[in-house]
């Protein structure tokens, strides 16, 4: 249950929108530090794997922004250099989304071909690397590079999100595209089978590097002096790489991650 919550936090859901509105009530990214914002959400997500179906999670937000260090949910980072409007940053996330075999459908993997008595759990992790992000009048650019330092999987991932503000009164309307890649070793271990578990006899299935493309909507709206609604949607796109995996549900061509919350600033 608790990986489709990790899930739509990594993919920047809840976290991107109290980044923005961090921004927003500061008022730049050279103003004094922001402090602690607290909140509520819930989340609806689809999950690609066999058996998951949608769940509809509450969750809590958490966050604090300081003149460098901040940490929103999960993640962390320490801003490394400024330059007008483009910021670099050190980051630290933690990877969640590895599941156990339990929770998924052993109807659903059957006819898939997998035996669930043959799979082994996949194991959550720490990624490390850079993020860089620029805003100016054409909109904002952000990109994260990073790197599997728990040595789960070994892997790498690279992402690279565009998104341009609208300004509705006082809300604040984004929409977004972007695209995340991952390395061999990390897609093989999330959606492949792992060699001890094909030399038991499962389906022998590495779908390699994977590219995922993704639109999405980022809404803001302040709620008096301290208080924020915070709204996103997000379609990724499945590759067939990932489409074709024994673990995936069959004929998933897609997900779709809803996330709507309160935020309070202090």
């Amino acid at each position: 249950m608790m990986k489709f919550l990790w899930l739509v936090l990594l993919s920047g859901l809840s976290l991107s929108a109290v980044a923005q509105a961090e921004d927003a009530d500061e008022g730049g990214p050279d103003g004094p530090p922001r402090g602690w914002q607290l909140g509520v959400a819930a989340v609806v997500s689809d999950s690609p794997y066999a058996g998951e179906g949608t769940r509809v999670i509450p969750i809590p937000l958490i966050g604090y922004q300081g003149e460098r260090f901040h940490f929103r949910g999960i993640s962390a980072g320490w801003t490394v250099l400024e330059l007008g409007s483009f910021e670099m940053s050190a980051v630290a996330k933690a990877r969640l989304d590895g599941f156990k075999v339990d929770d998924l459908g052993r109807a659903a993997l059957a006819r898939n071909g997998l035996d669930y008595r043959l799979l082994e759990d996949r194991k959550n992790g720490v990624d490390v690397g850079l993020g860089l992000k620029w805003r100016g009048r054409a909109g904002e650019l952000e990109a994260e590079l990073l790197a599997d330092v728990a040595d789960r999987s070994g892997g790498q991932e690279v992402s690279l999100e565009y998104g341009y503000p609208f300004e509705f009164g006082q809300s604040t309307l984004t929409p977004k595209v972007g695209v995340t890649w991952q390395s061999k070793d990390m897609a093989d271990y999330y959606y492949g089978t792992l060699p001890e578990e094909a030399a038991r006899g499962a389906i022998d299935y590495r779908p390699g590097a994977v590219t995922v493309p993704h639109v999405g909507v980022t809404f803001l709206r302040p709620l008096g002096e301290k208080w924020m609604m915070l709204g996103n949607i997000k379609y990724s796109i499945l590759p067939d790489e990932i489409r074709d995996s024994p673990f995936v549900e069959p004929d998933t061509d897609a997900t779709t991650s809803l996330f709507v919350g309160f935020s309070r600033a202090f």
